[in-house]
């Protein structure tokens, strides 16, 4: 019975982790900050592992107008961002959004995004040989004055 209670356990975690693993693709971490009144876009950064080499070409949510991938890059002390088409993933390696300088940008927000809420989103890879995978991703809304992350927390700290 012990060994029950052990695999219940380790099941309920299982359902309660924010890793998401589809088509050889896995999805860790993904926040949003929960959104001042009036703000009407927000980031969302997260990290992901593919088995092959492959590329985040896009991603939408019902919960905004439109959806961004964007660079962030410091030039003459001010912090510039920019819409890219896509963002590489190495097979096999970790890829933090934040700590490479991109994140997710949901543009023109249906409603505030609240702390605890969960956010739905869609990733569109490309992966090895051109193949189309759809990555189902709820990110956890975390509060509005989220500090930077310490290293390693593989989060990413920006206002916009």
């Amino acid at each position: 019975m012990n060994q029950l209670n052990r695999l219940g356990a380790l099941f309920g975690a299982m359902l309660l982790s924010s890793s998401v693993l589809a088509g050889g693709i896995q999805v860790e971490g993904a926040w949003s900050r929960a959104t001042a009144p009036g703000q009407d876009a927000a980031m969302v950064d997260m990290t992901i592992t593919s088995d092959k080499d492959a590329k985040l070409v896009g991603f939408s949510s019902s919960s905004c107008k439109s959806a961004e991938l964007h660079s962030m890059t410091h030039e003459h002390g001010m912090m510039k961002m920019r819409e890219v088409k896509s963002v590489v993933l190495p097979a096999g390696k970790r890829v933090n959004l934040g700590e490479q300088g991109y994140h997710l940008m949901l543009i023109g927000l249906q409603v505030p995004l609240k702390e605890g809420e969960r956010l739905p989103l869609t990733l569109n890879i490309k992966s090895g040989n051109e193949t189309q995978v759809y990555v189902d991703v709820v990110a956890e809304v975390k509060p509005l004055t989220q500090s930077a992350p310490k290293q390693g927390e593989h989060r990413h700290h920006m206002s916009h």
